[in-house]
């Protein structure tokens, strides 16, 4: 494992803690179009959480020079700064387009960059999420025709798909076991070694790059489908009078029972993959009803949410048009600062076209990072406690650690509801 020389490419939630710990035995270059960015990790700083301060300090070098052997992280939104790399560690984001369909864009895009450097015997290896055969199919024809090689004969590529669970402090990149895979024997091997020089608990070694692509969308997509089948029992438990929590808390007694909640479904995974595979699925001819009917069910949790506080606000009294909401939470989880694909918007927007005036308050979101991509004006601490009495309803939209410790009855006027999305607050109106 000698004269390795690793790129990442993209500094996110998933890029920047993988870039850290390798930089801890080996030189790093970490590449990200976003100057911004740059500029705040730089400054030492993760704004994502996922690196705590003192850990990125540790690494951080303030010129390229300064890399050694034994390690060091340099950070750069420059081409040439990754030119004499020879490991590039593909780490961008692969969203879905508004139609539902995977928008290969940034890796495409990130793919076109490795190859402008790209040279004889480098490694290219990916860990963003994709469907089976994406890697060889969509990303190394780029590789080829970008930098003038020929796959598997002068360049080769792994997939290791990324893990990460953001504001886990527990599952990280190095806690957890990772997958690899690689283009030849020889490079799956390299990839594993490479892997296995920081993580605690080992790799799975799979048997091609498909098989790893398949297993990583899977794995999200069965989290999908486990959550819509609760979020289906809430709304028939719901019909019936009969509270979702207790049922599965008793349901929960067995052995074997796994203990899903019911909840909105988004993040950059779980309200994601499973289209990347269904995309797949349909391309080849076969139409996935199970994976989608998971996905529609839980894509419609949002409408669902914001007509049962409706229903609860007219039963007791309330005129719909104009009523005052407070929505707690706007991030896609409780406890970080992930907005990307909240579904908790759907929310809102339902609201909204119902007539009524909505706040949000998120203490864990940017507020501008909300507005760019939202475009909602977050209210302020201060604004919020001003008008602690004056909301018709409350939706606690995510479980954030502060909200449990609040008093969310004192938001509402004396005639208010309180509706938990979460199961958090036992004397609420309603919930999931």
């Amino acid at each position: 494992m000698k004269n390795i020389r690793i790129a990442t490419i993209g500094l996110g939630y998933v890029g920047m803690p993988l870039a850290v710990e390798f930089a801890k035995q080996l030189p790093v270059v970490g590449f990200d179009i976003n100057r911004h960015r740059i500029d705040g990790l730089n400054a030492g700083h993760d704004a994502t959480l996922e690196v705590d301060d003192a850990n990125l300090q540790s690494v951080l070098v303030p010129e390229i020079s300064r890399l050694e052997a034994g390690g060091g992280l340099y950070l750069t939104d420059r081409l040439a700064d990754i030119r004499d790399c020879n490991y590039y560690i593909v780490t961008v984001p692969t969203p879905i387009d508004e139609y539902k369909r995977p928008d290969l864009t940034p890796l495409l895009k990130a793919s076109e960059t490795v190859g402008q450097v790209l040279q004889k015997g480098d490694i290219v290896i990916y860990e963003s999420t994709v469907y089976p055969g994406a890697t060889e199919e969509d990303c190394v024809p780029i590789l080829e025709r970008r930098s003038g090689l020929r796959f598997n004969r002068d360049f080769f590529v792994g997939f290791s798909p990324e893990r990460i669970n953001p504001g886990d402090k527990e599952h990280t990149f190095l806690t957890i076991q990772k997958v690899t895979s690689g283009s030849t024997p020889v490079t799956a091997r390299k990839v594993d070694e490479l892997y296995n020089l920081v993580v605690q608990n080992g790799t799975h070694q799979a048997s091609s790059i498909k098989v790893a692509e398949a297993a990583k969308v899977i794995e999200n997509a069965q989290r999908d489908l486990n959550i819509a089948f609760v979020n289906e029992l809430a709304k028939i438990f719901n019909i019936l009078g009969i509270d979702t929590l207790e049922v599965l808390e008793a349901a929960g007694t067995k052995w074997n029972f796994l203990p899903f909640r019911p909840g909105l479904v988004g993040g950059h995974c779980i309200g994601v993959d499973p289209y990347y595979l269904t995309h797949k699925a349909q391309a080849i001819g076969y139409h996935p009803e199970v994976i989608l009917a998971g996905r529609r069910i839980n894509d419609s949790m949002g409408k669902y949410v914001a007509g049962e506080v409706v229903k609860l606000m007219i039963k007791k009294g309330h005129t719909i048009a104009n009523a005052r909401i407070l929505v707690l939470g706007i991030t896609f989880k409780e406890n970080c600062p992930d907005i990307r694909n909240s579904r908790v918007i759907d929310v809102i927007a339902e609201l909204r076209d119902f007539g009524c005036r909505v706040d949000v308050y998120d203490p864990w979101a940017d507020s501008a990072e909300v507005h760019q991509e939202y475009g909602i004006e977050l209210i302020q601490e201060e604004k919020l406690n001003e008008s602690q009495t004056g909301y018709d309803a409350v939706v606690l939209a995510v479980a954030h650690r502060q909200f449990a410790e609040l008093d969310l009855r004192r938001f509402t006027n004396g005639n208010g509801i309180l509706y938990d999305v979460k199961g958090i607050a036992r004397q609420a109106d309603g919930r999931l």
